[in-house]
């Protein structure tokens, strides 16, 4: 795509403004390594247009790549003019919650999505102990319900499946009160007080929990322009 100006502004969409590009660059800032790991938190895009949209930002200098030892895969690593976007990022994804949040829909509230923000959001160094297990109950999903989140030495992987072991902290909720409560539109206090979000475990985990399951990074940002909160 190109604009054929020299404004820095239209320079910048020329790299940044096919569709995906902008979430294919968040991925990458918030840790994504693996083609696999992309795909897990970009949904429905294809792998061939992920494989030209990787590529392309490669050829811009936005990226990296590395193959994996010993394997045929590769790993895709942000460069200096990719990670000096993160600002950028943070501020339209400020501006998406006051200007564009009211395009939500229920259908926008993928399980996947909101499952790997709680994978990425889990804090093992505050978890006491060298092993926990979180599962998560959505009551309002037909299918795959269950969830759990294994912390192990220092790494959480997602399961589907139970993996065999005592739960050490339980959270049953809707779908809508876990990204409520994770973005930061209501807190954990509230939805319990008000049913919505049942809470059980260890004494020693609950203590603590806001410490090891970390909020949004939006949790504290503005929700409404200054003129319509007065």
């Amino acid at each position: 795509m190109k604009y054929g100006q020299f404004c820095p502004i239209a320079k910048a969409g020329e790299i940044l403004g096919e569709k995906w590009t902008i979430l294919i660059l968040r991925e990458l800032l918030m840790g994504g390594r693996r083609f696999s790991d992309l795909q897990r938190g970009l949904g429905d895009i294809s792998p061939a247009l992920l494989t030209a949209r990787l590529k392309s930002l490669e050829e811009q200098g936005m990226l990296v790549k590395r193959r994996v030892s010993g394997g045929r895969s590769y790993e895709y690593f942000p460069t200096e003019a990719c990670e000096a976007l993160l600002p950028v990022l943070f501020a339209l994804g400020e501006w998406g919650l006051i200007w564009a949040r009211h395009n939500v829909i229920d259908a926008d509230l993928d399980v996947e999505l909101l499952m790997l923000y709680m994978e990425r959001s889990i804090d093992p160094t505050k978890l006491i102990g060298n092993e926990s297990i979180i599962q998560f109950k959505f009551n309002d999903l037909q299918e795959q319900k269950n969830w759990w989140l294994l912390v192990k030495d220092h790494t959480v992987d997602l399961c589907l499946t139970t993996p065999g072991k005592d739960i050490d902290v339980y959270l049953s909720c809707t779908l809508r009160t876990m990204h409520d409560v994770w973005m930061g539109d209501r807190s954990y206090e509230d939805a319990i007080k008000s049913g919505d979000l049942m809470v059980q475990g260890e004494a020693a985990l609950m203590r603590n929990m806001k410490s090891w399951l970390k909020p949004s990074v939006f949790a504290d940002s503005p929700r409404k322009p200054a003129a319509l909160s007065a």
